[in-house]
Parts: structure tokens; C-alpha cells; sequence
């Protein structure tokens, strides 16, 4: 997997122009926030601008090309999802090594010695524990579970 088919799914879940008040990311478009993006247009950005995006601020900083292509992918959404430091640590959770949201020599190894279906189930499951403890799950459960039972479908075929 790579970048151009990691982003066309992500991009399925992620498109038009949003603005609720009761999700964390307030005004968003491609997934691109406001918050996380305050001198970005967002009501103006394109798929292109939003893609630019994700290539250097997400898939290089998940470390994309160090992992499987199934896991590059499910780590890039979930740090599309949740920020990149979430998917990371979660990531390193589901690799059993320490936490700590730095990718390092560690978390390399981990990555290498664990198989990329096991990573992918693992990863998942991170994910959803931790989406169950957001305040926000009440309002966006459904949306949010439903993300992850794509993504295990999707697992299911990249590894």
C-alpha cells in the first residue's frame, strides 16, 4: 500500500465541509481541522491542498514507509481520526513496547518482529478502546465503530 491508495480511503471517510459544535474537530473539510490548521481556509480547501497535507504532516510522521502497507494505512487513518501522536502511541501499545508517542529504534524493531495482520488486529483494537473513553462517543459511536469495522474489512485484504 502506499500513499496515493492510503489517502483515497481515508478520503472516503473524509469529505465536505463540516462544522458541528459537538465534534472535537469543529470546522473541518477532507478531515483537515481548523483547530489543528487555524491559518488554513478551511471552508475553502481542496482535495489537493487536503492531500498535500496528510503526505507531510501525517504519512511521514506515522513513519508510512517503515511500516507494512496494511499497517501504514490504519495508522494514517487513525491519525487522521485522533492526531498523530494518538496513532502512534496506540500503535506502540498494540507493538507492546512503551508508549511514549516517539518513533524511534524500538518501535522499529517492534514493528518488524510483529506480522502485519497482527498489527493491523492489535491497532484496532487500541483504537477502539480508546475511542470508547472519548466523551464524545455518546454523540459519534456509530460513525466512529463503523470506521473500524471498514478498516478490519480492509485489514482482512492487506495482509
Amino acid at each position: 500500500m502506499n500513499f496515493d491508495q492510503a489517502i483515497e480511503r481515508v478520503l472516503s471517510h473524509e469529505d465536505g465541509y463540516v462544522n458541528n459544535p459537538a465534534d472535537p474537530g469543529r470546522e473541518t473539510k477532507w478531515g483537515i481541522s481548523k483547530r489543528s490548521y487555524p491559518n488554513v481556509d478551511i471552508k475553502n480547501l481542496t482535495r489537493t491542498q487536503a492531500i498535500d497535507i496528510y503526505r507531510r504532516d501525517f504519512w511521514s510522521r506515522v513513519h508510512a514507509d517503515e511500516l507494512f502497507g496494511g499497517v501504514a494505512y490504519q495508522c494514517l487513518d487513525f491519525a487522521v481520526n485522533s492526531g498523530i501522536e494518538t496513532a502512534i502511541r496506540y500503535l506502540q501499545r498494540a507493538l507492546n513496547v512503551a508508549d511514549d508517542g516517539h518513533w524511534g529504534p524500538i518501535t522499529v524493531a517492534a514493528a518488524k518482529s510483529m506480522t502485519e495482520t497482527d498489527q493491523i488486529m492489535r491497532l484496532n483494537a487500541e483504537r477502539l478502546d480508546f475511542m470508547r473513553k472519548l466523551t464524545g462517543w455518546a454523540s459519534f459511536s456509530s460513525g466512529w465503530a463503523g470506521r473500524i469495522a471498514g478498516n478490519l474489512r480492509y485489514g482482512a485484504v492487506d495482509a
